[in-house]
């Protein structure tokens, strides 16, 4: 069974720290802190965590469903994750030192602009689970829990 609660809660966590971490870096100076370089680096692991939660709980069980429409959609999700994990990997090689947890802003608006697009990403991404998996895998525990 899918605990929905959890990935409520980190979608709600991953939001947050997306617009805490946008609201900072609009200014320059505020972009070399390190609360602005921790507000980043757990978004960073937040985000890999609710995809490979999804990945594994959520598309894992969907795939091996038998209806073709239900596998079609875990396989456009699955899709979507490695998608968004190499462009997001792409992002983090060219704007941060993972080892050292420091951002490495050369040009202040291209890092904004970027920034802003890997995050529009992420959070379109979880909006289309809430709007699309979250209710099909509910409506597929629905019918299981009917037919016991």
């Amino acid at each position: 069974m899918i605990v929905f609660s959890q990935l409520h809660a980190q979608n709600h966590k991953i939001t947050e720290l997306s617009n805490i971490f946008l609201y900072l870096v609009k200014n320059r100076e505020m972009c070399d802190t390190e609360t602005a370089c921790d507000v980043f680096f757990e978004y960073s692991a937040k985000v890999k965590e609710h995809i490979e939660l999804v990945d594994r709980e959520i598309c894992g069980r969907l795939i091996s469903y038998p209806d073709q429409s239900v596998k079609n959609t875990a396989n456009r999700f699955l899709s979507g994750s490695t998608e968004i994990k190499r462009i997001f990997n792409q992002y983090l090689k060219e704007w941060c030192s993972e080892p050292q947890r420091r951002l490495h802003i050369r040009d202040h608006e291209h890092f904004l602009s970027e920034t802003e697009q890997m995050f529009g990403l992420v959070l379109d991404r979880i909006q289309r689970e809430t709007e699309h998996l979250y209710p099909l895998i509910r409506k597929l525990e629905e019918h299981e829990a009917e037919a016991a």
